[in-house]
């Protein structure tokens, strides 16, 4: 057949085998709207549009469809073929992405990102990046995308990989025991997914109300959604509506799901019971169906444009985040305006269709690799070594000089160590600054192992790492607790060396944002409950000290805050007779000042600002004023190691002295340790 008449009769030979399979196509239209709107709030609007939840919901109502009709059909439930097949569909365009977005990464986002953008290839890789994403806490509304990972978008596949494996489980056990009990299959579906939508949904509300950011990604609290699409599956033979109501409820439908993002506050609410708008939407429209109506949304949703984007809505859906946050990065902007934004639209529409007819099609039509199991499995391994081979020798050259750096770090990166009186630079004079910029994000003092044994507590706010052990003694001469925010966190690393050699135990409350104050209105709801458990477990546990900060450093003048509540929580602990340490904040500044240093040089000066930019440089101190407002409260102040000769440096003694805008490097806090316990011991009178 001549290569042309072959593609005229493509198209109708597509369109039959659809339509064998029950295609609809105001569903694949419906498929379209939803990334066209994921794509444009993210790129123009930095908000979530509640599309990925309607993906979720399709994905489950089509898988649902196919397993009721096998199963009502009499054919056999190969679960192990319908799993090669689903991956073998969808793997390949996410290992494309995936090398390119590394590539790209390489050469164009800062060494520092390089660590989380390695974590995350392999997180997305493997279908586990939404609960990367939920450990992390990440900030999935943050208003500057080009700080966010290129493959943070995968949350939501990891999310659909897990569940379509856990659905034919649930299809299989359901025909299972329709068999044994001689029940209808359809019934017990009905019960069973019936009981997971309740369960879900109940749990997602309950986790958004208290911890929405890890919500958010949690897949125990998705699972509703994907239920939602299976009793819509189910309902759908059996919901009959006149005509006139099938076409109100399309556009219904459509306005709702296109004005959800604006009229919703899913930056609070979601993935809770809010959810329920974007899935209600969707569903009206399919519930909607094909009208036979011009005035019908399904005919808008029909037309060939919509469907052939909704052809395209998977690739679409992995390119267009990664163009978006690397536009960013190579611009060097927060948002990429409205023309930027239509590029990036532009960028990701092609690779996406490059994708689908090179990558995606190929290999759907590889009739060969479905004839045997092993050969769709040999396929897969094939995709998932051509992302495991460069990563892995990238991580591990990434390992080797970290390793090679941190054996010469002693001597090569002093750190606060040049101010110990009579110091002599040994130091190479062109040795890489400590500790390497890939892993600078991640040099901070762990808090992973709980409290157990005689520091163990059942107190709901101080459970997981909230409540850790940084430093055990058999029998220890002193007892210290350092409480209180991230801020507090970092001064472990310098206390952590001095508690191991003087047999003191050291135990650490942490939690981010929650300086250790009496509750008021500017403190908020958790961090008042952490709080008072904090205080009850220290009045229980009676310590030799306490340890916290004492001041609250802010970008803008007058650069320090002294925090309200301060005082009451060291008069309650002074009526226990248990004495408290504050120690003076170091300060914040508006950029991240390890990414200063790898784009403009460690001796730029954005990279040194002025100490009266950077601190309160009063007469009198902040952390002095917060000792006369707080009588019996002993101070330290190690600023002047920190910000000196008239800057606040990035750089000191060759060691970053940040990890981000106001975090201390694990590393530069240690060598703080000799001057820490200087004070520390003058102050406690030990």
């Amino acid at each position: 057949m001549p290569v042309a008449e072959a593609s005229r009769s493509a198209a109708p030979r597509a369109a039959a085998a659809r339509a064998g399979r029950g295609f609809r196509p105001e569903v694949q239209g419906l498929r379209a709207l939803a990334v066209l709107m994921v794509v444009s709030y993210h790129v123009w609007f930095g908000r979530v549009s509640g599309g990925v939840d309607v993906f979720l919901l399709i994905s489950a109502f089509l898988l649902a469809l196919s397993f009721l009709r096998k199963v009502e059909s009499g054919r056999p439930l190969d679960l192990v073929q319908h799993w090669l097949h689903q991956f073998k569909r969808l793997l390949p365009a996410v290992v494309v992405v995936i090398l390119v977005t590394l590539a790209a990464s390489y050469l164009m986002i800062p060494r520092s990102r390089w660590h989380d953008i390695i974590e995350q290839s392999w997180a997305s890789l493997f279908y586990v990046q939404n609960w990367v994403l939920a450990s992390n806490a990440v900030d999935y509304y943050a208003d500057d995308h080009s700080l966010a990972s290129p493959l943070q978008h995968f949350w939501s596949l990891s999310v659909q990989g897990q569940v379509f494996i856990l659905w034919p489980l649930l299809f299989l056990a359901s025909s299972v025991l329709a068999r044994r009990y001689r029940l209808k299959f359809r019934g017990v579906v009905l019960v069973a997914f019936g009981a997971l939508f309740a369960c879900s949904l109940g749990f997602s509300i309950w986790e958004t109300s208290t911890h929405q950011a890890y919500a958010y990604f949690d897949t125990r609290a998705r699972l509703w959604e994907f239920a939602f699409g299976t009793l819509l599956a189910l309902a759908l033979p059996f919901v009959r509506l006149p005509r006139f109501l099938r076409i109100l409820a399309g556009w219904v439908g459509v306005i709702a799901m296109l004005g959800g993002g604006f009229l919703l506050d899913v930056e609070g609410q979601f993935p809770g019971y809010v959810a329920l708008w974007p899935l209600v939407a969707a569903a009206l429209v399919i519930i909607a169906g094909r009208t036979g109506s011009r005035l019908a949304a399904d005919r808008f949703l029909s037309s060939g444009p919509l469907v052939r984007m909704g052809d395209l809505s998977y690739a679409l859906y992995l390119w267009h985040w990664p163009v978006l946050v690397l536009a960013l990065v190579w611009r060097d902007r927060p948002t990429p305006g409205v023309f930027g934004g239509l590029l990036v639209i532009a960028v990701s529409l092609v690779l996406a269709y490059l994708t689908m007819r090179f990558v995606e099609q190929p290999l759907r039509a590889l009739t060969w690799a479905d004839r045997r199991r092993r050969r769709a499995a040999l396929v897969l391994l094939a995709c998932v070594g051509l992302v495991v081979v460069p990563l892995s020798a990238w991580q591990h050259d990434l390992r080797v000089q970290a390793d090679r750096l941190a054996a010469g770090a002693d001597l090569n990166s002093p750190g606060a160590r040049i101010f110990q009186p009579g110091y002599e630079d040994r130091s190479d004079p062109d040795a890489p600054l400590n500790p390497a910029a890939d892993l600078a994000a991640q040099d901070y003092v762990s808090v992973l192992t709980p409290c157990e044994g005689r520091f163990v507590t059942d107190a709901p706010a101080l459970q997981g790492i909230a409540c850790a052990v940084i430093v055990d003694q058999e029998r220890p001469e002193r007892t210290i607790v350092a409480v209180g925010n991230s801020h507090v966190q970092q001064w472990l690393a310098a206390m952590k060396p001095l508690a191991e050699q003087n047999n003191w135990a050291l135990v650490a409350l942490i939690k981010g944002g929650c300086q250790f104050v009496a509750p008021s209105d500017e403190v908020a709801p958790d961090c008042v409950e952490r709080n008072a458990q904090a205080f009850d477990y220290i009045s229980g546990l009676r310590p030799d000290v306490v340890f916290t900060t004492g001041t609250y450093s802010i970008v803008d003048p007058p650069h320090e805050l002294l925090p309200g509540g301060f005082s009451e929580t060291v008069a309650d602990l002074a009526r226990e007779d248990i004495p408290v340490v504050a120690v003076r904040d170091n300060p914040r500044f508006p950029r991240d000042m390890m990414e200063c240093v790898e784009e403009h040089g460690r001796d730029a000066p954005d990279c040194n600002p002025p100490v009266d930019e950077s601190l309160d440089t009063s007469a009198v101190s902040p952390i002095e004023r917060m000792a006369e407002l707080a009588p019996g409260v002993a101070t330290m102040d190690l600023n002047d190691y920190i910000c000196f000769a008239g800057v606040c440096p990035a750089v000191i003694g060759n060691t970053r002295v940040y990890l981000d805008d106001n975090h201390l490097t694990a590393s530069f806090a240690r060598t703080l340790s000799s001057f820490f316990y200087d004070q520390f011991m003058d102050v406690t009178g030990w």
